[in-house]
């Protein structure tokens, strides 16, 4: 029986460096140019949020809270969200806030961040009148437009964590909601390290959100609940 011929195992080619010091020099210039392209979209959030931060002691008095959704752990908010959740409790009880727009995701029936934060916010004195929820907020972008679009707020003190704030009051500022933004502290755990990391890629979606507004994931009719949380503060 005649011999196989042994099979070749190919080794993929490394790429080579230019020989010429012109190449090399078009080499080092274009993954520079790669680089700053890459680093623009986080520099554009940190300058156009530059004068946007501030924290529970120092935030304006506004009407409105804007609380993102963090997840749920068994039902109930997660560490980072109960965080987010505290922060808003304490303007509230302090006066600085009338009213608390919850946003986050009820995409199926056995998760519903929205009503999850309701729950812990009544549990720390905010009154269930006071509380409005967005049961369409998807991501950050949809968040901020359904609050302008769908509940007619046009100015707010956003809560998040530090990591992604800046994402956060660019992005809703970009939606036509002016705002202000309060990073809470957190553990910094593998979900922090996480979060940061994340954040140098979302950049890159935001700045498109803020630049080509797309719709959000759903839309739907003006709802009336931000201004009956608000004439309920005025009784």
């Amino acid at each position: 029986m005649p011999r196989l011929p042994h099979p070749r195992i190919l080794r993929p080619r490394l790429p080579r460096l230019p020989r010429t010091r012109a190449g090399q020099r078009r080499a080092v210039q274009t993954v520079m140019l790669l680089c700053v392209l890459a680093l623009l979209p986080v520099t554009w959030l940190y300058v156009s949020t530059a004068d946007g931060l501030r924290t529970t002691a120092d935030a304006p008095r506004t009407e409105v809270a804007v609380v993102f959704g963090a997840g749920l752990w068994n039902g109930e908010p997660s560490p980072y969200l109960a965080h987010r959740l505290d922060a808003a409790a304490k303007l509230y009880r302090a006066g600085r806030i009338e009213a608390v727009l919850v946003t986050g995701d009820n995409s199926r029936k056995d998760y519903d961040e929205p009503d999850a934060m309701r729950t812990y916010l009544t549990k720390r004195g905010v009154p269930d009148r006071r509380i409005v929820s967005d049961y369409a907020g998807f991501d950050t972008w949809d968040s901020c437009v359904r609050a302008r679009k769908i509940f007619g707020v046009h100015e707010a003190v956003l809560i998040s964590q530090n990591f992604h704030i800046r994402r956060a009051v660019a992005l809703c500022r970009a939606a036509g909601v002016r705002s202000y933004g309060i990073g809470v502290d957190a553990t910094h755990d593998v979900t922090w390290y996480y979060g940061g990391t994340r954040e140098v890629f979302a950049a890159e979606k935001a700045l498109l959100d803020a630049v080509f507004k797309p719709d959000p994931q759903f839309l739907g009719p003006k709802e009336p609940g931000v201004a009956r949380a608000l004439a309920a503060a005025r009784k």
